[in-house]
C-alpha cells in the first residue's frame, strides 16, 4: 500500500508532542533547572485531572475528544510541596556541571571526558574531591602522572557540591526551547542587580 494514501486519512497529532509542561514545586520554584523540570502535555493533563497540579498557564493549542476540549497546559504546580534532594548523586552529569562544562585545566568547552586528579594508578578514588571535568588533549597529556609530574593546574579545586549549587549553575545554561509563559517563574528568585 502507497504510504501517501495512507498518511492523507490519518491525521498526525504530532505538534501536541511539541508542548511540554513546566513543572513547579509547591512554593512556585522548578523542581530543578538542570535538567528543567518538563512533562509531556499529557502527563500534565493526567496531573490536572487528578486534581495533583493546578494549571497556571496555557498554550494556545487544544487537545480534543469526541466530548471535549482541553486547552494544553504550560506551566503547571504541585499541589504538595516535594523536598529538594540533601545530597547530590555523583554522575557525569552532574561533574560537568558542577565544572560548568568546561576543561578544568585548560578552560576548554565541547567535546569533555573526566579525569582522576590523583590517578587510580596511584590510589586516587573514584569520588567528588577526585574526579574533574578534562578535554581530551588534556587527559592524554596528564595520563596516570601527578599534576605536579606533568605542570598542569587545576582552575578550581574539586569539592562535592550541594544541590543549591548545582541549581544555580543549572540557571546559566538554559534548555533549546523556552516558552514564554515559563519565563516569570524561571527567574524570579534570581538575584536582582543593583
Amino acid at each position: 500500500m502507497d504510504g501517501s494514501y495512507v498518511t492523507s486519512f490519518v491525521r498526525s497529532p504530532g505538534n501536541l508532542r511539541h508542548h511540554p509542561a513546566l513543572v513547579l514545586n509547591a512554593d512556585y520554584r522548578p523542581l530543578s533547572y538542570m535538567p528543567l523540570s518538563l512533562w509531556p502535555w499529557q502527563e500534565a493533563i493526567k496531573a490536572a485531572y487528578l486534581d495533583r497540579v493546578d494549571v497556571i498557564a496555557e498554550y494556545d493549542h487544544v487537545a480534543r475528544s469526541p466530548s471535549t476540549h482541553i486547552r494544553l497546559p504550560s506551566v503547571v504546580v504541585l499541589k504538595e510541596f516535594v523536598r529538594p534532594a540533601k545530597q547530590t548523586a555523583f554522575t557525569r552529569f552532574n561533574l560537568f556541571l558542577r565544572d560548568e562544562f568546561c576543561c578544568q585545566y585548560c578552560g576548554a568547552r565541547g567535546d569533555l571526558t573526566f579525569d582522576h586528579v590523583i590517578p587510580r594508578a596511584r590510589g586516587g578514588r573514584t569520588t567528588w574531591e577526585n574526579v574533574v571535568a578534562s578535554c581530551g588533549p588534556c587527559n592524554l597529556h596528564k595520563g596516570s602522572r601527578t599534576l605536579k609530574q606533568v605542570g598542569m593546574h587545576l582552575r578550581r579545586m574539586p569539592r562535592r557540591p550541594t544541590p543549591e549549587e548545582l541549581q544555580n549553575v543549572g540557571r546559566k545554561f538554559p534548555p533549546n526551547y523556552l516558552h514564554d509563559s515559563w519565563m516569570d517563574f524561571l527567574y524570579w528568585d534570581a538575584e536582582l542587580d543593583a
